[in-house]
């Protein structure tokens, strides 16, 4: 079927001497591969419009089963900041990886696409982007299979009491029934909050996000335990970024030597 679709590029990848292979998350019809015959010869027509970090309408030949062909390029959207920046890319990378994982291939992602669209922008404008990832990874939970009860307290339904995450009851605990799992994550109660507004924000509707870095280092050890232990999701993008924490830490000074 020929027809116009709007697309996001996921990844590419080089396949055989001189073609690509380029998965686009489409608005829809959810992830598709794409084979670009020449795409690796100099000179290729559509190179500018296929680089890494674009997003924008084409007209292809989309299969339901196997590779789908682009035939050309009505306009694109280059995220030029994402690409010059390492920590902006690498963000950028870890949710675009997620949202791969997250959904089969060939299906429509419903809200998603704008949501991806929404980060994307949001990242590439440098507003906060390990809190988008945050948002982007709490979210993803219920694709993942994990769906974690965030409204609530999973025994009561009380929401007036203070809250905690129990990995064991899927979700809230509220402070009368803490005692049912010692081995829930001791979360403060700010973190516990963004942790429940994230879970239901429209990041269309987000101009800025600001956090204070305790609760952000604690929504990121939660989610990396929520990730670890139930979801069972460990990407090499995101051990990147773990990685990238360490190259700011400022240097110990040498002591003085008498």
């Amino acid at each position: 079927m020929v027809t116009n679709f709007n697309g996001i590029l996921l990844f590419r990848r080089d396949y055989r001497e001189r073609d690509m292979l380029i998965k686009f998350l489409t608005a829809e019809y959810g992830k598709k591969m794409f084979f670009i015959r020449g795409a690796r010869r100099r000179g290729f027509k559509m190179a500018a419009e296929l680089l890494p970090f674009t997003m924008g309408e084409y007209v292809g030949d989309l299969r339901d089963q196997g590779l789908s062909y682009i035939n050309s390029v009505k306009h694109v959207q280059y995220f030029e900041h994402i690409s010059q920046d390492i920590a902006l890319n690498a963000y950028a990378t870890y949710v675009m990886n997620l949202i791969d994982v997250a959904f089969p291939d060939n299906e429509p992602v419903g809200r998603w696409y704008q949501q991806l669209t929404s980060a994307l922008q949001l990242i590439d404008a440098d507003v906060a982007p390990a809190l988008v990832a945050n948002v982007i990874e709490i979210q993803l939970l219920a694709p993942f299979g994990v769906a974690p009860e965030l409204r609530w307290c999973t025994v009561c339904g009380r929401t007036d009491l203070p809250l905690d995450y129990s990995e064991s009851y899927g979700g809230l605990l509220c402070q009368q029934h803490w005692h049912l799992d010692p081995h829930r994550l001791h979360a403060s109660a700010a973190a516990i909050f963004y942790l429940r507004k994230f879970s239901v924000l429209d990041l269309a509707k987000v101009h800025s996000i600001k956090v204070k870095p305790r609760t952000a280092a604690e929504l990121r050890r939660i989610l990396d335990e929520i990730y670890q232990n139930s979801v069972g999701v460990r990407l090499k993008s995101k051990r990147f970024i773990d990685q990238m924490s360490s190259w700011y830490r400022p240097l110990t000074p040498r002591k003085s030597e008498d």
